[in-house]
């Protein structure tokens, strides 16, 4: 299990929350593996109050299933949740477009720049937890550039969903598209098409459609 550092002024269920849902995505908690309260509790070094208040909210997404007398769960993953979790993110980003080639500043190109070039960094050394932290960045910082920060964290309460099922294709497909997609978004947005940038978005956030049968192969008891 990945376990962070807690932040200055994050409660204890809030610390809770964020680590539980780390591992969600990035699959150190399996789809379907039980929670062990004890465990997490010792190594959060917090009482078992606020992790079961942060199972209680993740079981409100139904990304965790809590079962009386028998514990709580990692839900499997199923096609219905990832796929409105990729429709909301999708309207919205694509509808961010116009914005974002008519507001970003140069530095903001560069910034986008340099993180391009870390996801290929991390493609080049198979780390597939710093490549998504860095796939996820990218498309922060273009709703920075919109304005539209609060659109982007009502989006991300949804993610867990997609992200989740965005590192199991990391880790099975390995594919560079991700990178080369980025690109060619940054160099829409560089010739101020919008139009062109949310075509690419869209090509972008569909890809898992192709990738699907191949990670139920691969992992056929993560599905649902």
């Amino acid at each position: 299990m990945l376990i962070r550092e807690r932040k200055a002024q994050e409660t204890a269920r809030e610390y809770a929350l964020r680590v539980l849902r780390e591992n969600i995505i990035s699959l150190e908690m399996e789809p379907g593996s039980r929670v062990n309260e004890n465990e997490l509790t010792a190594l959060l070094g917090i009482s078992r109050t606020p992790v079961r208040e942060a199972l209680m909210e993740l079981s409100r997404i139904k990304i965790v299933e809590i079962y009386p007398q028998r514990g709580s769960y990692i839900s499997l993953m199923d096609y219905e949740s990832v796929e409105e979790a990729r429709f909301i993110r999708l309207a919205l980003e694509k509808e961010i477009m116009e914005l974002v080639c008519q507001n970003v500043t140069d530095e903001q190109i560069k910034q986008l720049e340099e993180n391009i070039k870390l996801q290929q960094f991390y493609i080049d050394n198979e780390n597939w937890e710093k490549l998504l932290e860095t796939d996820n960045e990218f498309h922060r910082i273009l709703f920075v550039i919109a304005n539209k920060m609060q659109a982007y964290t009502l989006m991300n309460s949804m993610m867990i969903y997609f992200d989740r099922m965005r590192s199991l294709r990391l880790k099975v497909v390995k594919n560079q598209y991700i990178v080369d997609d980025h690109r060619r978004i940054l160099e829409a947005i560089q010739e101020k098409n919008a139009g062109r940038a949310a075509k690419i978005v869209g090509e972008h956030l569909t890809r898992h459609e192709v990738d699907w049968s191949e990670l139920r192969k691969e992992h056929p008891e993560y599905f649902k």
